[in-house]
């Protein structure tokens, strides 16, 4: 087998890598997967690298692809990680293809000075929260991986009951009367976009984080529009609330997405409350108003999909009152180079 990388702007290339993606997560994710399109895969490794790079690599094999790779990196925070991901199609395992790909990946890390290696691995709700007999863990454990946090995956059936949105903003308002909730659709408007910024960055190291080196992300704001313009590019929409205290600053967020390439699907992205700010239902609040804005417009989404650290017991009491179920679980694994 030889690696090759692949050509962003050769899109039968990209296609024949996108279609092992598939392969392997309608295998091992059935009905819940919530894999890139190939339109949102192409408008994402054509578009501007300057602070993500994506790179992707095919492992080809008497002239067809068999394992597709992927290290994806930023260049303006977490300048010590990687995020790697194999997938191989279903077909051609336990050959070695998965471990050889594994190991390319990880000599790209290190050619950009990156020491800390981020994986992540999925497997059925029913089978045990460590990943115990799953494939896919066994696999990253047996390279040096170690799993450093567990999530699991809930879906939210669409539309929530207006009534259950409008008991649950009522059973908020109480405690934030000092603040005021703001929802919008697409980009963030200017005069709250520093605040915003400033907040999101902070998620990585504010959600739990179990056992992973984790660092705070960028607050550029620049950043923060150029990845606006990839989504927009990419066909996607944020229905989006945050709420901001007396100075008008975003003290709490909640943002959603939808695509047109798969309007089926919703997926709530971030949801955070400033740690000064907790114990005032904001995120309750934020949540439903997002939520309500979704509902409001044209998007006719089936479902949502979410993720939560299992440690997260009071976003998952949040979701779970609004009707999310768990269908899936997640491992974050890492692993240092030395």
């Amino acid at each position: 087998m030889e690696i090759v990388r692949v050509d962003p702007f050769d899109e039968a290339a990209v296609a024949a890598w996108h279609a092992i993606v598939i392969a392997a997560e309608v295998l091992d994710r059935g009905d819940v997967r919530t894999s890139w399109t190939l339109e949102e895969t192409l408008v994402a490794l054509q578009g501007d690298q300057s602070d993500r790079l994506r790179e992707t690599f095919a492992g080809v094999e008497d002239g067809a692809t068999v394992v597709a790779g992927q290290c994806e990196l930023s260049f303006i925070d977490t300048l010590d990680h990687a995020t790697l991901q194999v997938y191989t199609h279903p077909e051609h395992r336990r050959r070695g293809h998965g471990s050889a790909m594994l190991t390319h990946l990880e000599q790209v890390a290190r050619g950009h000075g990156r020491a800390v290696l981020d994986a992540l691995a999925d497997w059925p709700y029913s089978q045990p929260g460590d990943g115990s007999g799953v494939e896919a863990v066994e696999f990253l454990q047996r390279r040096g991986y170690r799993l450093g946090l567990g999530d699991v995956h809930r879906v939210l059936d669409l539309p929530v009951d207006v009534g259950l949105l409008d008991e649950l903003a009522a059973e908020a308002a109480p405690h934030h009367t000092a603040y005021t909730v703001r929802t919008w659709i697409g980009p963030v408007p200017e005069e709250i976009v520093g605040s915003f910024a400033a907040l999101v960055a902070t998620l990585m190291v504010e959600a739990p984080t179990g056992d992973l080196e984790r660092e705070p992300e960028s607050a550029d704001v620049g950043a923060l529009r150029r990845s606006e313009e990839l989504q927009i590019k990419q066909g996607r929409t944020t229905f989006n609330g945050a709420v901001l205290d007396a100075q008008g600053e975003v003290v709490a967020y909640s943002n959603l997405a939808t695509t047109v390439h798969d309007p089926d699907n919703a997926y709530q992205w971030g949801t955070l409350v400033r740690r000064a700010d907790r114990g005032r239902r904001l995120g309750l609040a934020v949540k439903v108003a997002a939520l309500r804005l979704l509902q409001e417009g044209e998007v006719r989404a089936k479902r949502m999909h979410t993720w939560n650290a299992e440690v997260n017991e009071h976003m998952i009491g949040i979701n779970e009152r609004l009707g999310f179920r768990p269908v899936e679980r997640s491992g974050e694994f890492q692993k240092i180079l030395v």
